[in-house]
Parts: C-alpha cells; structure tokens; sequence
C-alpha cells in the first residue's frame, strides 16, 4: 500500500506517520507515504497557492492549478489515474468500513488536504473521487484528517499488525465498541481486575468480554447498538 498526501506541510506530516506502527510497517516495506509539497507546483514566484474566492467573502480558496499539477505529476509517475480522497468537511464521515474498504480496494491512493476556505471546486471535479470527513466540525486544514485516514487504512494493510486479531477485535470492526481491558497491578487506588479475567476460563473471559463490549455500545453509542443484526 501506498499513500501519497498533497499538502502545504509535508514535514509536519511525514514526522508523524514515521513513528510507532505505521513507522515499522514503512521500515519493513508494507506501506509508503510520501507527502508533496503543493507550493512546489506554483507558477508566481510568491509560490501563492490561493486567491480571493470568487462572489465575493472572507478568506481565501486554493486555487486549481498548483492543485492539479502536483496531482498530475503523482499520476503520471505512478503510470495513471490514481484513487483520490479530499479531505473535506463536506465530506461523507469517514468509518472503520471506509478503512476497510480502501486497504482492501487500492494498492496507491492520494490524500489532497485542503486549506483556508477550501479548494477550487474545478480542481475536485476534475481530479477527486470522494470527499471524506472525520466529523462534524471544521479544522484548520487536512492535514489532520489525512493523518487519521492513513493511519486507518495502514494499520489494516497485511503485515503492519502482527495478526488480524490485532485489529478485528478493536471498536468499530464488527459493530461494537471493544470491551475494557486491564493489566498489572491486579489492584490499583482500591480498583480491582474483574475476576473472571484472572480465572483462565477462556470460555468465562470470551462470554465476558461479549457482554461488556455489547453494554458498553448500549451506553455510550446507542446509535450502533440499535443497528446490531444479534445482540444476544
């Protein structure tokens, strides 16, 4: 899998998908993520990347063309028309589906993160497949946004984990949110361990832990818990 994320900040970006889990998975050679610099691929030598929206408004748009060109040229490089994401607050909600899907769908996929107002809508008829969001609400730019879709999508990719039960047993992968997990001391501040987690019952712990996760999704995300096919 590989992942390639247009941005104004590429170091800021890059620092961070080189550590932890994502970092071993570019160290072993599961994944790559490059990021490019969308100012490279200005035409001023003030390397502006917007302008004043048309109709009028505060703020500025990025304009199409550095956009495009730095788009074409990832494209070109990779042979043809790559899977391209916007990152977006217009966009449909991004889910653990949505992980699951793109790492399975796509071996290459580009991540545009946009800025101030937003991005020429040409530049997304053009050139983008889906728009996707982390939320309801509005951050500074992509960069964000596109951090957490990579590292979703990258997690999933064979390799990255040591075992799929790594991630088919976190939140959101079969409609739950995962049960509470424990580990040493047996008791901290006046709390204790459940003790069917020490009984070595695999069958006690599994029972368990099903029923946990299936209280704790009535609780806290009734939305998926009315969505459930079985909640026995």
């Amino acid at each position: 899998m590989r992942i390639d994320i247009m941005t104004l900040f590429p170091d800021a970006v890059g620092d961070m998908l080189v550590e932890s889990v994502i970092g071993r998975g570019q160290e072993r050679g599961y994944v790559r993520i490059e990021c490019h610099q969308i100012r490279d691929y200005t035409k001023n030598r003030q390397k502006q990347v917007d302008d004043y929206p048309y109709g009028g408004g505060r703020g500025c748009v990025m304009t199409a063309q550095p956009l495009y060109d730095c788009w074409k040229r990832i494209c070109d490089d990779a042979g043809g028309r790559l899977h391209t994401i916007y990152m977006s607050p217009c966009g449909k909600v991004f889910r653990q589906d949505d992980a699951r899907r793109l790492s399975v769908e796509y071996e290459r996929l580009i991540l545009v993160c946009g800025h101030y107002e937003g991005v020429d809508e040409r530049f997304v008829e053009e050139c983008v497949d889906e728009e996707l969001s982390i939320g309801d609400f509005v951050l500074t730019g992509g960069e964000i946004p596109a951090l957490a879709v990579a590292d979703a999508v990258c997690r999933l990719v064979p390799g990255v984990l040591p075992d799929e039960e790594c991630y088919t047993n976190d939140s959101h992968w079969n409609g739950l949110l995962e049960h509470p997990q424990y580990t040493r001391p047996e008791m901290w501040r006046g709390r204790s361990v459940p003790p069917v987690l020490l009984s070595g019952n695999h069958e006690d712990i599994r029972r368990w832990r099903r029923e946990a996760s299936l209280a704790r999704t009535r609780e806290r995300r009734p939305d998926m818990y009315e969505k459930l096919p079985t909640r026995e």
